[in-house]
């Protein structure tokens, strides 16, 4: 990793140009390189490798395969995810309920679509929408662990609440614990009109999950559009209609 400060600049991404995976059970787009999806000139943004927007249809999913010495933060956006693991942690995933996974020296788990309703066990036939972000933790071969926590209340008082986050400024009890101290992960729930105003951080990455909104400077961002900043933080970003945004903040990056 590398604290260089960089040279400004905010890079608009928009959804239409991410890879894409489409088959029988899954539609998932891929914000940087992602297995067949490789392109030299996007692998990572500051410590981010992976923003994967993912649609799995019920009674499907992921099956069991491993990860090493990755942080991995799932957030729902629609459904229920059902997680399992080789160290014995298992839980159904929801929206405003974060979940962070860590590889570390080596993890098997599983992903997939929860084929029952949460209250009264009925069988539905819902997908289940979620992003999947990935970043590198400080150090390799750590203990692999996982942690979820309710954030739904903090998120309803509105502007940018902190999900996820390895930074000691970030000890509050809404956040769910990573093992980057560089790292941070954000989301904000926006009325029309509502704006929240962006970290000033070395790398920031906006991803514009539910809805739309406008970036001060540099205008209207759709759903799936993405904005990566380099030395550029502090902008408002104002929701156009009901709009769920992620925000990355991080205080480092991986070196070239």
């Amino acid at each position: 990793m590398t604290g260089v400060a960089p040279r400004p600049q905010v890079d608009i991404r928009r959804a239409s140009d991410r890879g894409k995976t489409r088959i029988s059970w899954l539609d998932s787009k891929h914000s940087f390189s992602f297995g067949r999806h490789y392109d030299p000139a996007n692998t990572h943004h500051g410590l981010l490798l992976v923003n994967n927007d993912d649609i799995v249809r019920p009674g499907t999913g992921f099956e069991t395969h491993p990860h090493t010495d990755m942080e991995i933060v799932t957030w729902v956006l629609r459904g229920s995810l059902v997680h399992q693991d080789s160290t014995g942690n298992a839980g159904v995933i929801y929206p405003g309920l974060a979940q962070r996974m860590s590889a570390g020296r080596g993890i098997l788990h599983s992903e997939k679509n929860d084929a029952w309703r949460l209250a009264g066990g009925e069988p539905h036939d819902e997908e289940v929408h979620f992003i999947q972000m990935w970043v590198v933790p400080d150090e390799h071969g750590l203990d692999p662990g996982y942690e979820q926590l309710e954030i739904d209340d903090e998120l309803l008082r509105g502007g940018l609440v902190t999900v996820a986050s390895g930074m000691d400024r970030h000890d509050g009890a809404s956040a769910i614990r990573i093992r980057n101290r560089y790292a941070a992960l954000h989301v904000a729930r926006l009325a029309p009109g509502q704006s929240v105003e962006l970290p000033d951080a070395p790398y920031l990455h906006l991803f514009t999950a539910r809805g739309a909104v406008a970036l001060e400077g540099s205008g209207p961002l759709g759903e799936g559009d993405a904005a990566r900043f380099t030395g550029a933080g502090g902008q408002r970003v104002t929701a156009e209609e009901p709009a769920e945004v992620l925000v990355w903040e991080m205080h480092a990056s991986l070196a070239a």
